[in-house]
């Protein structure tokens, strides 16, 4: 049955002219029949750069809206309509225009786990890859950061910059706590600790090593270090055990997983395929503005 799948995948996909771009945290099915597997960073450069008429993206629904935004157009299919952010949900319009009208001398970063709508409402755009390489090219004015509060919290310690914070936070980091963590070293005590800067902030200063899921990667790859406790969604343990055979990695807890990630299967991208639903599309205006936060985060890519 999974065979089939992937075939009627496969074919539908060389039919369109179509590309599946798929988040680490996306089911291991998922990520293998993907062209392209990464971070929100990495997918976003991929979007513009790759030649296709239709993206298939197998993430959460502001992924969608970014690689629409970056590319409109390209047709950019959601399998999943309903895989949203809470994150995301924590600062809406509203929010940040309180804070603007709080603080009207300052610059408006937004996390890239965000609406449409408040990135259009924002001066420039980041992912944890590059927050704090964004936050650092910028002098003189206070920086309003939303919606993670743990990864400008993070970026705000990191920089020495005065970052005035949302209050919002990913529920899946917030169940990783310094008690699994220390649990886990006290079996462990070679381990090396790679958390998400998107984890609270006692987690974030127990940890060897605070990256996005592109740099943990990096770090594996740089060190000769065995075992690895990795603080993230539980779907990135299979792109790491995939590229390092030869290494063990170990979750702080088996409940870290983000339902909204797991809602895209491998049937429902089949179906998005053949429909070619569910399209993103958004107001004409909103894509314009917010394009202009996007690229000036490309520029700190």
């Amino acid at each position: 049955m999974k065979d089939k799948l992937i075939e009627q995948i496969v074919k539908l996909k060389k039919d369109r002219n179509a590309v599946i771009l798929a988040h680490n945290y996306q089911l291991p099915e998922v990520q293998e029949i993907a062209d392209a597997t990464g971070d929100s960073l990495e997918l976003a450069r991929k979007a513009t750069q790759i030649d296709c008429d239709v993206i298939v993206f197998c993430g959460v629904s502001f992924m969608g809206e970014t690689a629409h935004i970056l590319s409109p157009k390209k047709t950019v299919l959601l399998p999943e309509p309903s895989a949203g952010c809470p994150l995301a949900d924590m600062v809406d319009l509203e929010d940040l225009h309180t804070m603007k009208e709080e603080h009207p001398d300052s610059i408006t970063i937004c996390y890239v786990n965000s609406s449409a709508e408040v990135k259009a409402e924002s001066d420039i755009c980041c992912t944890s890859a590059n927050a704090v390489k964004v936050v650092q090219s910028l002098n003189g004015k206070p920086i309003i950061f939303v919606p993670c509060r743990h990864l400008g919290g993070y970026v705000k310690r990191v920089t020495g910059k005065d970052l005035i914070l949302a209050r919002g936070f990913c529920p899946t980091h917030h169940r990783i706590s310094t008690n699994q963590i220390e649990a886990l070293k006290e079996k462990m005590p070679d381990a090396v600790v790679m958390v998400h800067p998107e984890c609270k902030t006692d987690v974030i200063e127990a940890a060897d090593h605070v990256c996005s899921t592109s740099q943990m990667f990096r770090v594996v790859e740089q060190t000769t270090a065995k075992r690895f406790i990795v603080g993230t969604e539980l779907g990135m343990l299979y792109p790491l055990k995939k590229k390092f055979p030869d290494r063990e990695f170990f979750p702080p807890s088996d409940d870290c997983v983000c339902p909204n990630m797991k809602k895209t299967t491998l049937e429902k991208v089949l179906r998005s395929l053949e429909t070619m639903e569910h399209r993103v599309e958004l107001d004409s205006d909103v894509r314009r503005r917010a394009l202009r936060s996007l690229e000036r985060m490309l520029e700190h890519a």
